[in-house]
């Protein structure tokens, strides 16, 4: 993790506002504030969408838990989001991932592969991420392969989805330099 400068500057406590908005993004987060949100409140339109967009992605999905974050820290480690990572691998563990597959995603080619610590759905998962991620467009056998191990419809919606969020909230958060918490 290297310190970088930041190139906006977060909104201040003293300065946060409007106070519906800060009271919405604080209800959804239980009670505080990230960095990420002091970054998103220098346009506060653009925090409420966020944060009734990503509210829903994080906490209305059918989506499991532990694959919606095993995606999530996927495409932290892909995009070279430490601050994605650091906010998401205390969720992975707790829904039941491993640390053992933190430190394998490491090695993204090997965790693609890795039949031990990664059962068919994580891999398929893994390999969407990856193609979402590195290329935008998924091949259709990556995609077949998803289908036969995640056959709701809904949930290959919803996983793609989540896919598509957090590349968007990781070049947010390098783009602008965002400071860990």
């Amino acid at each position: 993790m290297t310190t970088r400068e930041k190139r906006i500057p977060s909104v201040a406590d003293a300065e946060l506002g409007p106070t519906e908005v800060v009271a919405a993004i604080q209800k959804r987060r239980g009670g505080s504030l990230i960095n990420l949100d002091r970054m998103l409140l220098n346009s506060p339109a653009y925090a409420v969408g966020w944060n009734g967009f990503l509210g829903a992605v994080r906490n209305g999905l059918s989506l499991d838990a532990k694959l919606r974050e095993l995606a999530i820290c996927a495409v932290a480690v892909l995009n070279r989001a430490d601050y994605e990572l650091s906010q998401h691998a205390p969720e992975l563990l707790a829904a039941g991932g491993s640390q053992a597959q933190l430190d394998r995603l490491q090695d993204y080619a090997a965790a693609l592969e890795d039949t031990v610590l990664f059962d068919a759905e994580e891999r398929a998962t893994l390999a969407l991420t990856r193609e979402m991620t590195q290329n935008v467009q998924v091949s259709d056998a990556c995609f077949a392969a998803l289908r036969t191990v995640l056959p709701s419809t809904q949930q290959q919606v919803e996983l793609v989805g989540v896919i598509a969020a957090y590349n968007m909230v990781s070049r947010f958060l390098e783009a602008l330099h965002v400071e860990h918490d």
